[in-house]
């Protein structure tokens, strides 16, 4: 829970930055408009929010799962120190970290990919089509929660793995059979492409 709260922070904040950076007022069709217009909503704040929602589904997803990860290598290997837990989940980590990126990057092309093919046909110089305040909307969303998620790993592997490290309990029969799983998946991904030492 702290690993998310402490990603979707920082990836609040470095929205907040990239928003103002790059200008960006958050009205880029006819419902943001009207919202700007006849209701005066901040659009900006708008557009944060719902940059921060969006990146609260896969933050959860992904630091859930790192954190379980943290759990069930100190579970079954008990003598780990702290470094030695960060460095196995960290490589895990990074295994679903790539795989989560590409889903997210991809999704936004489709999303986006009437657009791309309206700059494409117009045959516009990169530069005019980049200060589009559409295409601009969504590049922000897609950097911003990226680099939310690339963060999220080692914050919540060290946080997790610090907490493993001073107590060592038997394994937690509240997590779900869900994630235990998906951790065993990824650890046997892992382990494929990277054995631990």
């Amino acid at each position: 829970m702290v690993g998310t709260l402490t990603s979707l922070s920082l990836t609040g904040l470095l929205s907040a930055v990239a928003i103002d950076a790059v200008h960006l007022r958050g009205v880029t069709d006819d419902s943001s408009f009207l919202l700007d217009m006849s209701y005066s909503i901040n659009t900006q704040g708008l557009l944060l929010a719902g940059i921060i929602i969006g990146a609260l589904g896969v933050l959860d997803d992904v630091t859930v799962t790192q954190a379980v990860t943290v759990e069930e290598l100190a579970v079954a290997n008990p003598g780990y120190t702290f470094r030695q837990l960060y460095r196995a989940a960290g490589r895990v980590g990074r295994a679903h970290i790539a795989s989560v990126i590409n889903t997210i990057i991809l999704a936004y092309s489709g999303a986006a990919l009437p657009l791309l093919l309206l700059f494409s046909i117009g045959d516009q110089d990169l530069g005019d089509v980049l200060r589009n305040p559409v295409l601009a909307q969504e590049i922000v969303r897609a950097v911003v929660g990226t680099l939310g998620l690339i963060a999220a790993v080692p914050i919540t592997t060290a946080l997790a793995a610090l907490a493993a490290t001073r107590r060592t309990p038997p394994s937690d029969p509240s997590v779900s059979a869900r994630h235990r799983k998906h951790v065993n998946s990824l650890l046997d991904a892992a382990a494929h492409s990277h054995p631990v030492p």
